[in-house]
């Protein structure tokens, strides 16, 4: 029977273009999951050089999308790509002022620990007095250029715009760097940026990229089959001293404080919660969905399709990896919080999980937070080569992700810059 599965999958993968072979191992996975072989506690291993990375041991399924391309996506992609953000601005009659947008650019560097290379437009950046830390470092992963991406977008006395994306797969690095490019312009076109309605402005605009991402890959504009990207970003409205918050997956947005008037000692807090795949309800979302949780006999529990070996996430949203999202029950939906800065509040960290794997938001916090706003890049350096050190430690050398630092020191954004 298991062949008459087979075939008739077969059958089923010809009409939609996807190779046989794949079918036939899923088919020869459902069988063994009807004999009790597999369930919900099984695992799946994950090669030694992968284990604490984003993407496990996966099948390379060749799937293609044939859907037809979204003419309004189409149109917003062509209209997009004909302005940078300082473009943008300069249409807003609100963003008077200094203003500038720096940022990670793609590139093939191999080597260890460089730094990504980066853009800048618009006025120019005084690093002492911006109270402003960015550091993008390769990991020991010599398959694959960095993948990380970074913005930071500021008009003083007005708002500025941070952002960490993590990207994971063959071509990781390019979705990062579309959604880097592409998430500011999409907020700044919205006539609800600083609004009341802010956190839904970013929610939908979350969910818009994604089906830019994915009429990008339908356009072999981007290949997002089975690559995506984490995306953090944080809304500075200076005027309201407010932060707005949204991500998905695990580039942690951390607040640091201080704990009394003393300001000798800090507070770490973590702004955004990982979306993992075994918290209760990123599993019941992704079951209902048809998908599988699968713990991978080391560090992480992974997503799969229920009846394959893909995408292999160790995330539950992200943007993006559009198999998991269509067969695995993945989301790309944003969680969305707002806060009031206070006297207390003072620095703000975006960072990859290169730099949160081994160190924790109260251990980061002590790192940064008793540094002047004047060493913010040197700080921000430390940190990443502190994340570089234990990663060596506890992964003995095999190993190194991404390690991504973006250090805010928050009384220097309202100052106005020199």
């Amino acid at each position: 029977w298991i062949r008459d599965l087979a075939g008739q999958d077969a059958r089923e993968a010809d009409i939609f273009g996807i190779r046989p072979i794949v079918w036939y191992r899923a088919s020869v996975i459902l069988s063994a999951e009807a004999m009790g072989c597999l369930n919900s506690t099984q695992t799946v291993q994950t090669p030694a050089g992968r284990r604490r990375l984003t993407v496990g041991a996966v099948e390379d399924t060749g799937a293609e999308e044939k859907a037809d391309i979204a003419e309004e996506d189409r149109g917003l992609i062509t209209a997009l790509s004909a302005s940078s953000v300082m473009e943008l601005l300069q249409a807003d009659d609100t963003a008077s002022g200094r203003r500038f947008s720096i940022g990670s650019q793609t590139d093939q560097a191999k080597t260890s620990f460089a730094n990504k290379t980066m853009a800048h437009l618009g006025d120019e950046v005084d690093v002492v007095s911006s109270g402003l830390g960015y550091t993008c470092r390769k990991g020991l992963k010599p398959e694959s250029p960095n993948q990380d991406s970074w913005m930071v977008l500021k008009v003083d006395g007005n708002f500025s715009i941070y952002g960490v994306f993590d990207g994971h797969g063959k071509q990781g690095h390019d979705v990062s760097q579309y959604v880097k490019d592409t998430l500011p312009k999409l907020i700044l076109r919205d006539p609800r940026f600083k609004t009341s309605d802010m956190p839904t402005m970013l929610f939908d605009n979350f969910k818009k990229v994604q089906s830019l991402v994915m009429t990008m890959d339908r356009m072999k504009k981007l290949s997002a089959q089975m690559s995506g990207t984490t995306a953090t970003l944080v809304v500075h409205d200076h005027a309201e001293n407010k932060i707005t918050v949204a991500h998905v997956a695990d580039s942690t947005c951390v607040l640091g404080s201080y704990k009394d008037a003393s300001k000798s000692t800090f507070v770490g807090v973590a702004l955004t919660r990982d979306h993992k795949p075994d918290l209760k309800d990123e599993r019941a979302r992704i079951e209902k969905a048809g998908g599988r949780v699968v713990f991978d006999g080391y560090a992480n529990h992974r997503v799969y399709a229920k009846n394959a070996r893909y995408p292999g996430l160790n995330m539950s949203r992200c943007l993006g990896d559009l198999m998991g999202h269509a067969d695995a029950g993945c989301s790309c939906e944003p969680e969305v919080s707002e806060r009031i800065l206070l006297p207390k509040d003072n620095v703000l960290l975006l960072c990859s999980d290169g730099v949160w794997e081994f160190i924790t938001p109260q251990e980061a916090v002590d790192m940064v937070g008793r540094k002047s706003p004047g060493q913010a890049m040197n700080t921000a350096d430390t940190l990443a080569k502190e994340a570089w050190d234990r990663w060596i430690r506890e992964e003995g050398g095999a190993v190194v992700d991404d390690i991504t630092v973006v250090l805010i020191y928050l009384k220097e954004q309202n100052k106005p810059s020199p």
